[in-house]
């Protein structure tokens, strides 16, 4: 079993950027895949990006392609989302979500373990 804690959210103008983390405890994160969602107010959580095991492949939704990126922190036993260009619609609850072997990775519950969450806000 594996305890995810996210951490850097904030608050950032438009065109700014942030970090966030998650910080993984009882294993090592290389064990697991990991994702980034995310959930703004009335809205349904939605898959940001992924990042496999073995670091062979990362995922990333349409919205963030080229502005986020994700990435393993082997030191700290932890993965980044690193995120560029922010824009007021980026706004939401940035969650981190860990599988030893996730199958669709873009679908909520196929993800085990959830971290509580972080709140990132980006004013225009």
């Amino acid at each position: 079993q594996v305890q995810l804690v996210e951490s850097g959210g904030g608050s950032v103008q438009a065109g700014g950027s942030l970090r966030v983390s998650c910080e993984a405890s009882g294993r090592s994160f290389t064990d697991y895949a990991v994702a980034w969602f995310r959930q703004a107010p009335g809205k349904e959580r939605e898959f940001v990006a992924a990042i496999s095991r073995g670091e062979y492949e990362t995922k990333y939704a349409g919205s963030v392609e080229g502005r986020f990126t994700i990435a393993r922190d082997y030191v700290k036993n932890s993965v980044y989302l690193q995120m560029n260009s922010l824009a007021p619609e980026d706004t939401a609850v940035y969650y981190c979500a860990a599988d030893s072997t996730p199958a669709a990775i873009r679908v909520v519950v196929n993800w085990r373990y959830w971290g509580q969450g972080t709140q990132v806000t980006v004013s225009s």
